[in-house]
């Protein structure tokens, strides 16, 4: 580019621009970003695994995903390489008088958003990697499957709602793994240019392997092409992800909170905190979701309300049980779980509100369990506190 713009400098502009100016800067530039390529690259890893050993591995995803430290890396290594290859050619003799003073701004330029870069940096490594950094990522994205599911309750698929019927056809999966992903689309296809209809049976999230049908099929399909295109529509992985899988996060957010009451960690002011947010999330679904019918051929289950629950609360209830500040924040966020939407909530909650309480009655001394059991009067006449920590 220096080379192009180079004809339109006026040569008046290049005299006290000298070959070792620009040579002494990049010099500078290029050593000082590999420097810091690497620190910042350091402290991303560092990052990455106390993410994995304060809150769980789980959450690393999250942060790998990070914009602002994929741009601030990727900004730093681009300096870097972009002084190394103008200290190459300058070394050369590639460029004109003209060319060394585009370069030179050139360089200014870049030396300009390493500056921005850093700031930006610095102001985001305040919070990067901490408990409630991850804690917000996970929330974040659990609201987001929640709120992709609930908006596309059956994935474009009709509901089913009643039993697969007995006539069907099992379609075993091909491997063992997790199911990342599923193309309802592609199984609406297919099924339809074999003639059959299709109960979805591995939704995302779901363990599969050898012996596991991925689907029901209407009628048995002979070809092993056909089979293949069906089997096509899932992509199965080793690790589980957020993309499609609502219980994915509530599976996460609550072994951060299992971790905080481990003995070793007794910090039940972070479970607290979980209960809280399994609220923020779950107060999305409100009312039965409304299903959008695109693929007439695909029978897709629906996610449960009590699925959900079990997921996001028996960890912290299990764990929990010797600490009263956590099973009241539990009973309270049941309860307001239950009162937000009853038509969805109202069973799944008292049951696991009656699992907690059964847990707690052998951990808890006799004053402290009927706390638990006045839980009930006191969120029905005010809203909830933090009383329940000057109790303790």
């Amino acid at each position: 580019m220096a080379q192009l713009v180079a004809p339109l400098i006026p040569s008046a502009w290049t005299v006290k621009i000298g070959a070792d100016s620009v040579d002494q800067v990049l010099n500078i530039l290029a050593s000082s970003m590999l420097a810091v390529t690497t620190f910042s690259l350091a402290i991303a890893i560092s990052a990455f695994a106390a993410a994995a050993s304060t809150a769980t591995p789980r959450a690393t995803a999250l942060l790998q995903e990070d914009p602002t430290a994929q741009n601030v890396l990727a900004t730093f290594l681009g300096a870097f390489l972009f002084s190394l290859v103008g200290i190459i050619a300058l070394q050369a003799g590639y460029y004109s008088s003209e060319g060394r003073l585009v370069l030179f701004a050139a360089t200014a330029g870049v030396i300009a958003l390493v500056v921005l870069a850093l700031l930006r940096w610095i102001s985001h490594l305040m919070t990067f990697g901490r408990m409630g950094d991850t804690l917000d990522r996970v929330e974040a994205a659990a609201i987001t499957s929640l709120e992709n599911r609930l908006s596309n309750p059956f994935l474009g698929g009709r509901p089913l709602l009643a039993g697969v019927p007995n006539t069907c056809i099992p379609l075993l999966s091909s491997k063992a793994g997790y199911v990342l992903h599923v193309d309802v689309g592609k199984l609406d296809t297919v099924a339809r240019s074999l003639k059959t209809k299709v109960w979805l049976n591995a939704l995302p999230g779901s363990f599969v392997h050898q012996a596991s049908p991925l689907i029901h099929v209407e009628r048995e399909i002979e070809a092993d092409e056909g089979l293949q295109r069906l089997r096509s529509a899932f992509t199965v992985g080793s690790e589980r992800s957020f993309e499609q899988d609502p219980r994915f996060g509530m599976i996460v957010i609550s072994e951060i909170a299992s971790r905080a009451l481990s003995p070793a960690v007794n910090d039940p002011g972070t479970a607290i905190s979980v209960v809280g947010r399994l609220v923020r999330i779950l107060s999305r679904w409100t009312s039965d979701p409304q299903a959008t019918i695109d693929h007439e051929a695909v029978f897709v289950p629906p996610i449960r309300p009590a699925d959900l629950i079990v997921d996001a609360f028996r960890p912290i209830v299990r764990d929990g049980a010797a600490s009263v500040e956590v099973q009241l924040r539990i009973q309270k966020a049941l309860y307001a779980l239950a009162a937000i939407a009853p038509d969805v909530f109202a069973k799944p909650a008292s049951d696991m509100a009656a699992d907690a309480r059964s847990r707690a009655r052998d951990a808890l001394t006799e004053t402290e369990y009927l706390l638990l059991e006045k839980v009930p009067a006191e969120v029905s006449k005010q809203p909830e506190t933090d009383a329940e920590t000057k109790t303790a």
